[in-house]
């Protein structure tokens, strides 16, 4: 698929061969699956030449080293970011992209919206809260959810010059274009339980939700 009609979707992908055939054949048309691949081992980026999704391998891990490898790749003049997990419906994406279509928004952020109580666990969703509160706080922005369904033009996105290549990577992105003055906006989308079978590396465990807390707390603090 080409044209400038074309979205980029990135996909920051760990270990999700359970999650991601269904996930890319459930891609809107016109949305270009972009597999960020942090070093599965489990087989992950097989799936994606047949559902004409590119891979890029990213040595470097963590989350925003996969998220950034994804961003760089990406030619299309809009792009999105969507967890692997099979968490978000892929088929919402016009929900997140329609704003910036239209010009009424800079960056766009799907408010989850659990479809059932084991979508989302009690502690990444305090987690969560919290960390919305402080930046509501530092950015003024009326934000309840730092959702990993997103989108944004690539161009504005590269101009941030984020740094951050852990967890603090969806929260820079935020800060970033708060501080540049840009129109964030929210919207709410279906969030599921993750493939049956996988784990969420920061939702699944009390210890994964900890470890993003405390590096989106690192850039609240620059």
């Amino acid at each position: 698929m080409t044209g400038s009609d074309t979205i980029d979707v990135v996909l920051p992908c760990l270990d999700e061969a359970l999650s991601l055939p269904a996930l890319l054949a459930a891609m809107p048309a016109r949305y270009r699956p972009i597999v960020a691949d942090n070093g599965s081992t489990d087989g992950s980026p097989a799936a994606a030449p047949a559902h004409g999704a590119e891979v890029v391998h990213v040595p470097q891990r963590g989350f925003g080293a996969a998220a950034h490898a994804g961003l760089l790749a990406s030619t299309a003049e809009i792009v999105c970011f969507l967890d692997a997990d099979g968490s978000c419906d892929p088929r919402q994406l016009p929900l997140v992209t329609g704003p910036i279509l239209t010009g009424a928004s800079d960056l766009v952020l799907g408010r989850r919206r659990p479809t059932t109580r084991r979508a989302w666990p009690v502690h990444a969703r305090l987690g969560n809260a919290v960390l919305a509160h402080r930046l509501r706080r530092r950015t003024g922005t009326r934000l309840h959810d730092l959702g990993p369904m997103r989108a944004a033009r690539r161009a504005g996105l590269l101009d941030l010059g984020l740094r951050d290549r852990r967890f603090g990577y969806p929260l820079e992105m935020v800060t970033a274009a708060a501080d540049a003055g840009w129109r964030i906006a929210e919207v709410d989308v279906a969030y599921a339980p993750r493939t049956t079978g996988s784990r969420s590396k920061v939702t699944g465990t009390a210890t994964g939700t900890l470890r993003a807390v405390r590096d989106m707390s690192r850039v609240l603090a620059r």
